[in-house]
């Protein structure tokens, strides 16, 4: 007779498992944890024979898989809310960028920012995200631009993730921008990620991914796809900032190298789709940057469900395009801008997103042998969830089986 930890009963459950029907729906459930793992999950009235050190009823409460952030810039200094007045004035984020501010700004205020400093500054965004039920998140480093602050701000995104009890996957962006002192010299910058920035961080096991910012105000193509050879041969996957303002052949990019993710997406053709689904590559949507640059061209997002591309979702949360704190905010907007249901935006939160960060296998639905991640909610039903704008319906979160203190 097995023995378990915790047993959750009373509840309804979301498993989110794809080939559960809608929802993966199972009516007065039960689930039991055992070492940080779900041991069982289905109708209480089936549940095998066992004994639980601890029992909770949750008196008709939900569960779902606890929410995934798969795309942020938590970790930075400084913030750039001038520059939002600007576009509130008309200056668009090109022109904002070509006159020495945008991601620029960020660098300038992130490189004279300590670690500690990076870590208390960057704690309560997080603790935002935790209170929404995030359990894990995913942070890019790419406000340095050079070695010490990236390596310094990937160790920060790692404090981050152990002082708060959640789960963070670290991700180097060093091609987010050209940094001033590589001003014209666009192919020694390259050169000085490829052969010492890259190498150090991966000796270093500090990042779990490599990302790259292919735009007309970034880097072509052909220039990242030097830096993603070299991050395959150190062992390290690869993602992309893919077609945001222009088509620039980012879907197929990362397509090509086998990518995680390609994010954005809004000016990705059919024949980029195509290539993300022949890779398998999910594309991560981010409403909060479509909202705040005031975006007109939407992401792909019928072609993309069309040819059974996973379609995740995040908050991009950073300085400059995405203001966004809040995961629940970014459900709504899809739903309201992009036209996504209410249980496409749960799973681009919980099971796409986990396979967007490689972590598929593990996390993101509530099934035997995955990691207990479980938000319990005070909701009728989880398309609530995606409904309702500021309201605090997290009841309890679970991180390895381990209740969050709230």
């Amino acid at each position: 007779m097995p023995t378990w930890d915790l047993l959750l009963t009373g509840a309804r459950i979301a498993t989110m498992r794809a080939d559960a029907g809608p929802w993966g729906l199972l009516e007065d459930g039960a689930l039991s944890i055992a070492g940080g793992r779900i041991a069982w999950v289905g109708p209480r009235a089936g549940m095998p024979p066992g004994t639980a050190a601890e029992t909770r009823d949750l008196a008709g409460a939900w569960l779902t898989p606890a929410l995934i952030d798969c795309h942020t810039h938590l970790v930075f200094a400084g913030n750039r809310a001038a520059e939002f007045e600007q576009r509130l004035k008309g200056a668009s984020y090109a022109e904002i960028a070509a006159a020495g501010g945008g991601i620029l700004s960020t660098v300038r205020a992130t490189r004279a920012a300590d670690r500690e400093a990076l870590v208390e500054g960057s704690a309560r965004r997080l603790a935002s995200l935790v209170r929404e039920g995030v359990a894990t998140v995913e942070i890019k480093s790419g406000y340095g631009l050079d070695r010490d602050t990236e390596l310094r701000m990937l160790e920060a995104a790692r404090s981050l993730g152990a002082s708060l009890g959640v789960s963070v996957s670290t991700t180097f962006l060093g091609a987010h921008a050209l940094p001033p002192e590589f001003a014209g010299r666009r192919d020694d910058y390259l050169r000085f990620l490829v052969d010492e920035v890259l190498p150090a961080v991966a000796a270093s096991g500090l990042a779990d991914s490599v990302d790259a910012y292919c735009e007309r105000i970034a880097f072509s193509a052909d220039e990242v796809s030097g830096l993603f050879e070299r991050a395959l041969e150190l062992g390290l996957p690869v993602r992309l900032h893919a077609d945001q303002l222009s088509d620039c052949g980012g879907a197929e990019l990362a397509a090509s190298y086998g990518a995680l993710s390609a994010d954005h997406l809004e000016y990705t053709p059919e024949r980029g789709v195509r290539a993300l689904a022949a890779a398998g590559t999910v594309a991560v949507l981010l409403p909060g940057a479509y909202l705040t640059l005031r975006e007109t061209q939407l992401p792909p997002v019928e072609a993309l469900r069309a040819h059974g591309v996973p379609l995740a979702l995040a908050t991009d949360c950073n300085p400059g395009t995405s203001p966004l704190c809040s995961i629940r905010t970014a459900m709504s907007l899809a739903a309201t801008l992009f036209r996504m249901t209410p249980e496409e935006c749960l799973a681009g939160v919980t099971r796409e997103a986990a396979k967007a960060l490689g972590l598929g296998a593990d996390r993101g639905t509530l099934e035997p042998g995955k990691r207990a991640d479980i938000a319990a909610w005070d909701i009728a039903h989880p398309a609530e969830l995606s409904y309702w704008l500021g309201l605090d319906q997290l009841r309890d979160l679970y991180v390895s089986g381990r209740r969050l203190e709230r």
